[in-house]
């Protein structure tokens, strides 16, 4: 009676330690992933946020011709420009009217929120024409637009382009400079200038025979003087050229 007993009593198996140590890896791969989606994720966040943009003031040191730029990189427009070295050409981006690069407290500014445009673009290369847009105007531009013009804000006259000039859509803005030849920046017109972060562009020649594009807002057009100035004073502070 006894012996039957015992043998009816139930028997507990050992554990299976390599199922227990599949669960633990399980649970330990789970907790990894956990983890690494809450890093990645915040990176990943922060990269969509900064969408090509850097807060990095680091000085770059980029070589043009003979002229050396030091500017910082939150102030180079492409990440791909943001090393030392040498290049053809340096896409910049700058606030108005601090010319300052990007950083959070202007995140709105840079990513056109709200609609309030107020950056500047700028593009320096080496120099292709013997004069900037200013020494154009009477050998060239004078004779692609129309006689008459409109008055504009802070003494800017509009002229129109004749059809045959080649610049549809455009009107050329001119202002007289007591001295000097005259404020000269091209502007799109219509849905074009509508649509565009910067609708005016205007050169001028910088450092040692480079040349300075800069692309801004219609409404910066009244502002002419303080902007042509703040360029080309920012442009004496960020190349250094042999003649220097």
């Amino acid at each position: 009676m006894s012996e039957s007993t015992a043998d009816a009593a139930p028997r507990i198996a050992p554990p299976d330690t390599r199922l227990m140590w599949r669960v633990f890896y399980a649970f330990g791969l789970i907790a990894l992933l956990s983890v690494v989606i809450s890093v990645g994720g915040t990176w990943l966040g922060r990269s969509i946020a900064l969408a090509g943009h850097t807060e990095d003031t680091t000085l770059r040191n980029i070589v043009i011709g003979n002229n050396l730029i030091s500017v910082p990189a939150n102030a180079i427009r492409f990440e791909r420009d943001r090393y030392d070295g040498v290049a053809e050409r340096l896409d910049l981006y700058l606030h108005w009217p601090d010319m300052r690069g990007y950083s959070a407290e202007l995140r709105s500014d840079f990513n056109n929120i709200g609609g309030v445009r107020s950056i500047i673009f700028l593009s320096i290369e080496q120099q292709m024409m013997s004069r900037d847009m200013s020494g154009r105007f009477d050998p060239i531009y004078r004779q692609l637009i129309t006689p008459a013009g409109s008055a504009g804000p802070a003494g800017l006259v509009y002229y129109g382009f004749s059809q045959k000039s080649g610049y549809m859509n455009e009107v050329l803005a001119v202002a007289e400079r007591a001295g000097e030849s005259p404020f000269v920046a091209r502007c799109l017109v219509g849905t074009q200038a509508e649509e565009s972060l910067a609708p005016c562009e205007r050169d001028i020649l910088v450092g040692d025979e480079l040349s300075l594009t800069y692309r801004f807002p219609t409404a910066l057009l009244g502002q002419w003087q303080a902007l042509d100035a703040a360029v080309t004073a920012e442009a004496g502070k960020l190349i250094k050229s042999a003649k220097s």
